[in-house]
């Protein structure tokens, strides 16, 4: 029995959507630190 990718379960969450949460505020996170550092070394 094959299952399709809209059976999947992603690892660690019950859902994809919080796997895109995370990696949309992981990355706001960045930008934050990177503007951070770049302002406080100009």
């Amino acid at each position: 029995m094959a299952t399709g990718p809209e059976e999947e379960k992603p690892p660690l969450f019950p859902t994809w959507r919080y796997w895109y949460a995370l990696v949309i505020a992981w990355l706001v996170l960045l930008i934050v630190l990177f503007y951070l550092f770049t302002k406080t070394y100009s």
